[in-house]
């Protein structure tokens, strides 16, 4: 089988990098021609176009770079006709991949969906485009099958969390030998998680700083994106207490005490880690005006959503300043309220249904096509 992947930022690179490797084994025949990073490269994966090209974050950022997202839109259906799929694959990454999935449908593609478009979170009525666009969906999220078919009569396929099996997979690190290989001393570690895009990351990272002077018996170490050179970060480094680390944020999460983590996938790792967090976020201004009038959640954090409580602290826009993101490091430090969390998370991780999710997605995939 043919098939065609588009997704449009980290995580949706590791995710479908995960799937496309479950896809070889139960089609060995499968070949991958997609949009995505060096993850789903890696994993066989004919890459079109690098997400780092193509990813803009904000109402405002997106405005100002129509020009360059509807020139992507054009390519994309003429390298689509040109590859001529078995089935399309859509990863997250819902302002892009529902315009291609509505081209796709008027032209017979089967069109595929893994890790749904948060319509809970905004915009519910794109539900009627995703009825008549997309073939079968397969989400990652517990809520998300209730969301779907008791709200909106839409059958999909719940088949687990991917992350647990990208993390859990993953090699065992020991704390000596990461401070080791980096450079670091033998004081405990205070991961900064401040996005993958320049521009989340000139929002998010001089923030986080802010707080290194106030915890110097700890030291800070920055997760550095794969889709960003170091250059980029040295303009923020000016603390002795700041190290840097890249293409290594599941190695620094093992190891770390706590973390400031910029709200997205990211959050949710950072528990399955077991790592106390705060979570930050601070959007240009006026995509942040228009973001708050259209989601209608009571969080922005997964960890959060799927516990429908507060597990972990969230500091938004004008709340995200150096006082109380002082204060909320303190108190994730603090035994009693770590201990608080750990319960949580580890609750958290029995709602997200256990391992086996890619493998679970490329199976049902594979009997729907095949």
């Amino acid at each position: 089988m043919k098939y065609y992947i588009i997704s449009g930022e980290a995580s949706g690179d590791l995710h479908a990098s995960n799937l496309v490797k479950e896809l070889t084994k139960v089609d060995p025949n499968a070949s991958f021609r997609g949009w995505g990073g060096d993850l789903m490269q890696a994993a066989g994966v004919d890459l079109v176009k690098h997400y780092k090209d193509q990813s803009f974050m904000g109402f405002f950022e997106v405005v100002i770079n129509l020009r360059k997202i509807f020139t992507n839109i054009k390519f994309c259906k003429e390298d689509i006709e040109k590859y001529n799929p078995d089935v399309l694959l859509f990863i997250d990454y819902s302002g892009f991949n529902l315009r291609i999935a509505k081209w796709a449908k008027q032209q017979n593609y089967k069109t595929f969906y893994y890790v749904s478009p948060q319509i809970w979170a905004s915009r519910e009525s794109r539900i009627e485009a995703i009825k008549r666009d997309v073939d079968e969906m397969f989400v990652i999220l517990p809520f998300e099958k209730e969301f779907y078919e008791d709200k909106h009569n839409y059958p999909v396929n719940f088949v687990g969390h991917p992350l647990l099996d990208a993390i859990g997979n993953r090699p065992q690190v020991l704390p000596d030998d990461f401070r080791k290989e980096n450079n670091l001393d033998n004081r405990e570690i205070i991961a900064l998680l401040p996005g993958s895009r320049k521009q989340e990351i000139t929002n998010m990272l001089s923030i986080m700083l802010s707080v290194v002077d106030d915890f110097t018996d700890y030291q800070f170490v920055i997760a550095g994106a794969p889709s960003q050179e170091y250059h980029f970060y040295e303009q923020f480094i000016g603390k002795k207490n700041v190290h840097f680390v890249t293409g290594k944020t599941y190695d620094l999460l093992s190891v770390s005490k706590a973390a400031l983590v910029t709200s997205g996938t990211a959050t949710l790792e950072t528990a399955i880690f077991k790592v106390p967090e705060v979570v930050c976020y601070k959007a240009n201004w006026i995509s942040y005006q228009i973001a708050k009038r259209i989601i209608t959640l009571k969080f922005i954090s997964l960890v959060n959503l799927i516990m429908d409580k507060e597990v972990v602290k969230e500091l938004i826009q004008d709340d995200l300043n150096t006082k109380n993101l002082k204060a909320e490091l303190t108190k994730i430090l603090d035994p009693q309220i770590r201990e608080r969390i750990f319960l949580d998370y580890f609750e958290l991780e029995k709602k997200l249904g256990g391992k086996g999710a890619s493998k679970n997605a490329a199976q049902l995939i594979y009997s729907k096509i095949s």
